[in-house]
This record gives C-alpha cells, sequence and structure tokens, in this order.
C-alpha cells in the first residue's frame, strides 16, 4: 500500500520545462525548415531555371537542374533548421551516416552516375538530336528519344535500340543529317577497254534524273581506281538529308546505272584470278599400283 502511494504520488511537474523545451525546439526546427525550404524552392529554384533558359539550355538538363537545386535546398533546410533548434550533435550523426552512404552509393553506382554525367553533355553539346540518323563504333539509327541516362534509337530495320550515353559519349559520332547538302557515293566498275568518256556521261546522266538530287554541286564520276579487274568510277550526287533518304537514293542511282550500262552494252567486268605455272606427276606407275585399285 505504502509503495502504491509513492507511485502515485510522483510529481509530474518536474518534466514540464523539459516538455516544454522539446515541443518549443522542435516546432522552431520545423518552422525554420518550412521557411528556408520555401524560399529556396521559389526563389532559387526559380533563379536556376530563368538563368539556364536565357542561356538556351535544353529543357531536359533545365528539368534536371531544378530537381538538383530542390534537393540542395532539402539539405540545406534540414541542416540550418537543426544547427538552429540546437539538434547539433544529432546533425553531425546524419552527416557522418550520411557521407558513408553517399560513398557507399558512389562506388556501387559509379556507371549509372557516368551514364547521367554522360547525359548532361550529349544534351548540352547537341551532337545530335531526335530525328538524326547517326552511326558509333559499326551501329547506327534514328534517335528517338534523349534521356540523361540512355538514349532511344530506332534501326533501319525498325528496332529499337537503347543505348548508355557514355557509350555515346566516348564514341566517334557521325551525324549523317548534321549539314544541309551530303554526298552520296557508289563505285562503279568497268572493263578496261571501255570507253570511259561514255560510262562517265552515262553515270552523271543517271544520277542527275534521280529525284531529290542536287543540281549544285553537280553529279561527278571521277575515275578512282586501276583495279586488278577493272577500271572504278565513283558516282557523286549530292542530296538534302533532311528531305530525301539517302539509302532510297543511293538505291535508285545503282538501279539506274544498271539500266543504262545494259542498255548501252557497258559491261561490269567479273574479278578473276589468273593461275600461271606448270603441274608435274610423277611417280604415276607408284599411284597405278598403290593397294585397293
Amino acid at each position: 500500500m505504502v509503495l502504491i502511494q509513492q507511485v502515485v504520488s510522483i510529481d509530474f511537474q518536474q518534466y514540464v520545462p523539459a516538455l516544454t523545451n522539446l515541443i518549443a525546439t522542435t516546432l522552431l526546427f520545423v518552422i525554420v525548415f518550412l521557411v528556408v525550404y520555401r524560399l529556396g524552392r521559389s526563389v532559387v529554384t526559380r533563379a536556376v531555371e530563368t538563368s539556364l533558359k536565357r542561356r538556351n539550355f535544353d529543357e531536359t538538363l533545365v528539368g534536371f537542374a531544378a530537381s538538383m537545386t530542390v534537393g540542395v535546398m532539402t539539405v540545406f533546410a534540414l541542416a540550418l533548421a537543426a544547427a538552429i533548434a540546437g539538434f547539433g550533435s544529432v546533425l553531425a550523426a546524419f552527416a557522418t551516416l550520411g557521407g558513408a552512404l553517399t560513398l557507399a552509393v558512389g562506388f556501387a553506382a559509379q556507371d549509372l552516375i557516368a551514364n547521367f554525367v554522360a547525359g548532361v553533355f550529349v544534351i548540352k553539346d547537341k551532337t545530335f538530336t531526335v530525328g538524326d540518323w547517326i552511326e558509333w563504333d559499326g551501329n547506327d539509327g534514328v534517335v528517338r528519344e534523349i534521356h540523361l541516362r540512355v538514349t532511344k534509337l530506332d534501326t533501319l530495320d525498325n528496332q529499337l535500340m537503347t543505348v548508355p550515353n557514355s557509350d555515346l559519349a566516348n564514341a566517334t559520332v557521325i551525324n549523317n543529317v548534321a549539314n544541309d547538302r551530303r554526298r552520296v557515293s557508289v563505285g562503279f566498275g568497268v572493263e578496261y577497254d571501255e570507253d570511259i568518256a561514255r560510262a562517265r556521261n552515262a553515270i552523271v546522266e543517271e544520277g542527275a534524273r534521280i529525284d531529290g538530287v542536287l543540281a549544285v554541286p553537280e553529279p561527278t564520276a571521277p575515275l578512282v581506281e586501276l583495279g586488278d579487274s577493272a577500271v572504278s568510277l565513283s558516282g557523286r550526287v549530292w542530296i538534302d538529308p533532311s528531305e530525301s533518304s539517302y539509302a532510297a537514293v543511293r538505291s535508285q542511282f545503282v538501279e539506274a546505272v544498271k539500266r543504262r550500262f545494259d542498255a548501252e552494252g557497258i559491261d561490269f567486268p567479273y574479278h578473276n584470278t589468273e593461275l600461271s605455272g606448270g603441274l608435274e606427276v610423277t611417280s604415276v606407275a607408284a599411284v597405278e599400283g598403290s593397294p585397293g585399285d
């Protein structure tokens, strides 16, 4: 009975100051955090977006920078609120833990981070844009989407290809439609006894008739090589890659020249190899008398 009276007679007044201090500190932390966070998000983030847009940065980069700014402002608001509220020791513990986690994540996701960084440079440098036909490391495709981590392309066989941006950033990328003119070159071989001028005129005339071929520069067909069994002429025409398909024009060019050569009796030489020397057979009697005959 005496023990029960002692428990019941505990003075809760002694905990009131500590509880009041905890509530006040927590409220101070929350108020400071909300004020700093909202001000930072509305002022700093808007300033970053405005600055990047004035410099004509891509919308993807602007959105990424805005998201990063929000994250930085959140961490800054937490740190400032904790410092003002007197949570210094807790803040130090979280800072140590955060540093360790950042180091671990950095090692584990270094490839992912490399792709993000490469994506920033790909978008900023504008090596290619959506709709461009590009080639790299023996691959090619038409760019469908550009993201911070990967770039999606459609192959010429209409297959979707997803490429990490680090691969594109570290490769030599050929943009086939970056300029307003592109040359289409096709090699044609004729026999050595053929009239080169006649073959050249046939190639140039057929090239000029193809839809999409530019009048300036004019089609040409210079002699480029004296091969083992053929004289090689390079048929060259120019197109606007934004209006005409390279593959379609090249195919029409080859077919048109083939038909013209057939009509005029200009032959394409077959590759041939001439062997010289002699063949001597010895020990014929030994072969005829071998077992099994």
